[in-house]
């Protein structure tokens, strides 16, 4: 089974994942650029953000209907 499997097709972070892919892909250029060339590897810019996003998603507290 893999991760995508187990989210409904209609979830409301579906969409909002493929902006944000779009959005960091047009990024990474500038991304790259940032990086030293010696030293130990960082955690990649895009990973940082993309956790922040559903970090700050998931907090936000349901909406009663």
């Amino acid at each position: 089974m893999q991760p995508e499997d187990t989210v409904a097709a209609d979830h409301p972070l579906r969409p909002m994942r493929v902006m944000v892919n779009e959005i960091l892909g047009e990024l990474s250029p500038e991304f790259s650029k940032l990086y030293s060339r010696r030293g130990r590897p960082s955690i990649a810019p895009e990973k940082l953000l993309r956790a922040l996003l559903l970090q700050m998603f998931y907090s936000i507290p349901p909406v009663s209907r």
